[in-house]
């Protein structure tokens, strides 16, 4: 799904040659039918397994973009010249990345490019989120979260994120908490690689955000295409990356290459 930093957040779903504006959907009754058909997002072969959100099984074990580097930045292993794609590790990984501290079911600590921002933090339904170093690199980024995640989660627990159990947070004073507990390690990253390289936003504001959602579930029931290849429900709302269904929620990114038909209805 494609977001814009709206209020709430506006959502579109790309379906062949036709986009949907889901956001007028809420309230409607939805039909996803799954006919088996998945084709690779990067090489386009047909596959019987999509992973890592999309990719054949060869394109996973060759792409850059699916190496265990991804999810963990601080093993980027480019200078040991073993990276997968060295070029697409010099553009995508040796540019400025921004750490920061989100809120979508409580605290956590992440890193992404600074070209993703705020579409990083809409993609996790994350209600608040700000900005507290920038980075030259990736792998830095991945160093500077390593040490603030001594003190704080890197995970969202994704389930509460849905049920709306996200506490208040004051993000500018755990921020403020965080870097003074983190301290010695981040003068020592600083003193390594350079002042301007772990440059530190205090002057950063909090990004807001809420979602077009009118009822979260009390119990959250994951629908799987390739386990019931027609779902259906009525749309109480989305977050995330995910629809929210009178019948359970559906990760629309975990399913982005597979070929689905939707039907819409009026409820009842």
């Amino acid at each position: 799904m494609f977001t814009q930093d709206t209020q709430p957040v506006s959502y579109s779903l790309e379906l062949g040659d036709t986009v949907v504006m889901l956001n007028d959907l809420v309230g409607k009754k939805l039909k996803f039918s799954f006919h088996g058909a998945i084709n690779c997002s990067h090489c386009g072969r047909k596959t019987k397994k999509s992973y890592s959100q999309g990719f054949c099984y060869p394109c996973f074990k060759k792409l850059a973009q699916c190496d265990t580097c991804i999810m963990s930045p601080e093993k980027c292993h480019y200078d040991a010249g073993t990276c997968r794609e060295p070029e697409w590790g010099e553009k995508f990984c040796f540019q400025d990345h921004i750490v920061y501290l989100a809120n979508s079911s409580g605290l956590k600590v992440g890193i992404t490019r600074e070209t993703q921002i705020p579409t990083r933090w809409m993609d996790q339904g994350a209600l608040a989120a700000l900005p507290i170093f920038r980075v030259k690199t990736r792998k830095q980024s991945g160093l500077v979260e390593d040490a603030i995640r001594q003190h704080a989660s890197d995970r969202t627990n994704w389930r509460n994120m849905l049920k709306g159990l996200s506490p208040e947070i004051d993000l500018l004073a755990e921020r403020d908490r965080l870097l003074e507990l983190a301290k010695d390690e981040i003068s020592a990253l600083q003193a390594e690689f350079g002042l301007e390289a772990i440059y530190p936003l205090l002057d950063a504001k909090p990004f807001v955000f809420s979602y077009p959602v009118v009822q979260h579930p009390e119990k959250v029931t994951a629908l799987n295409l390739d386990k019931t290849p027609e779902v259906e429900g009525t749309l109480r709302g989305i977050k995330g990356q995910y629809l929210i269904l009178d019948s359970g929620v559906l990760n629309i990114r975990k399913f982005s290459a597979y070929h689905v038909d939707l039907e819409i209805s009026e409820d009842g």
